[in-house]
């Protein structure tokens, strides 16, 4: 195909959700903003992918599917407003006189990637929904955030396929406060996320743990600003990956949030192109080794266009194991000290919970 870098013709079919109604929400100059997806689909089409992706159109959530994870007076609150035409529901989240079915059609685009993994030919699915979800409390809007989609797949796979054990790896920058809260008393839903600390929302802390019968299925890693490549890592080498070897999840749910990336204008990590495929190469091997390769993306943050676009890119070309050249942005570098130092602390925290020292 004229103008497209060439492929190997090897690897795995991808599940992509995506509907056009996702640009609606839309309000110029804010950066969660439609021109987010639409550098997403004009990278994917830069290359032939026609072969390697399976387009997924999904319909709005049923109420009582977002009731799941958000109380019913919550969401009639979010319908009101847009009927209202408000313009913020906090100081961060906008919405327009859409937003409301918008973003139930972006809740519905999770239950679209599940009902793909679980049911479909995909075992993988990359939802590209927005506005963005992993911010929003069971009664809250907050950070750009209406409602939690990563959580509404996690609470839909057990309430209607019955799975067991659901993990949620969250590698946006920011840490994902509504999913924690939403599963903190929750034991089978396991929640890891890795975050620059301090940052928006102040949420995260290392001995943020759970509650109740879910005490120990909470895991934060607070990074300092800074953190790159080999400093997410070794906490993927260290914990996330025994934890999830320990675990067994049935299903991983990723909230993929690409504002890690270095170019990145509202956070200040440095995590490259390389840095997400190998994060994502490592959590497919997990996959195929325990819940038979099904993996969830949900798309969270991402602010720099370009960056969030090829990061999205590698992430597929690592869960698919597509063969497309992985770019080398920055020289790589051993972890910081002070990413070693955070190490310990993790450690501390949570070996009391998991075997993280070599205990068997």
């Amino acid at each position: 195909m004229k103008g497209k870098e060439q492929m190997p013709n090897s690897g795995e079919r991808i599940g992509l959700v995506y509907h056009p109604d996702y640009l609606v929400h839309n309000q110029e100059h804010h950066p969660e903003r439609k021109e987010r997806l639409e550098q997403i689909l004009s990278t994917l089409e830069a290359h032939p992918l026609e072969n390697k992706i399976k387009k997924i159109t999904p319909l709005p959530a049923e109420l009582g599917t977002v009731a799941l994870v958000h109380d019913p007076g919550y969401i009639e609150s979010i319908d009101e407003a847009c009927r209202q035409g408000r313009r913020f529901l906090d100081m961060d989240t906008y919405i327009v006189s859409r937003s409301y079915e918008v973003a139930l059609l972006a809740a519905g685009g999770a239950v679209a990637g599940l009902k793909e993994v679980l049911e479909g030919e995909c075992r993988k699915v990359f939802a590209l929904t927005r506005p963005p979800g992993h911010h929003a409390e069971r009664n809250r809007a907050m950070g750009f955030c209406i409602f939690n989609h990563a959580a509404v797949a996690a609470r839909s796979a057990c309430r209607d396929y019955g799975l067991e054990r659901v993990a949620v790896i969250d590698w946006d920058v920011h840490h994902g406060n509504g999913t924690q809260h939403i599963f903190e008393a929750d034991p089978h839903v396991l929640y890891l996320s890795l975050h620059q600390s301090p940052a928006y929302p102040g949420t995260g802390q290392l001995r943020e743990t759970g509650c109740g019968a879910g005490e120990g299925y909470t895991i934060n890693i607070p990074l300092p600003a800074g953190s790159g490549d080999a400093d997410y890592l070794l906490f993927f080498e260290r914990v996330i990956l025994p934890v999830l070897e320990r675990f067994k999840p049935d299903l991983l749910v990723i909230s993929a949030g690409q504002d890690a990336y270095y170019r990145d204008p509202l956070a200040g990590m440095s995590l490259t192109h390389s840095g997400y495929y190998r994060m994502a190469e490592a959590l497919s091997k997990t996959a195929s080794a325990c819940c038979s390769g099904r993996m969830l993306l949900c798309l969270e943050g991402g602010y720099h266009l370009q960056g969030q676009a090829g990061a999205v890119l590698q992430v597929l070309n690592a869960i698919g194991r597509w063969g497309l050249p992985v770019p080398e942005e920055n020289p790589p570098r051993e972890p910081a000290p002070a990413t070693l130092r955070r190490l310990e602390e993790v450690l501390q925290v949570q070996s009391q919970y998991w075997p993280l020292r070599g205990e068997k």
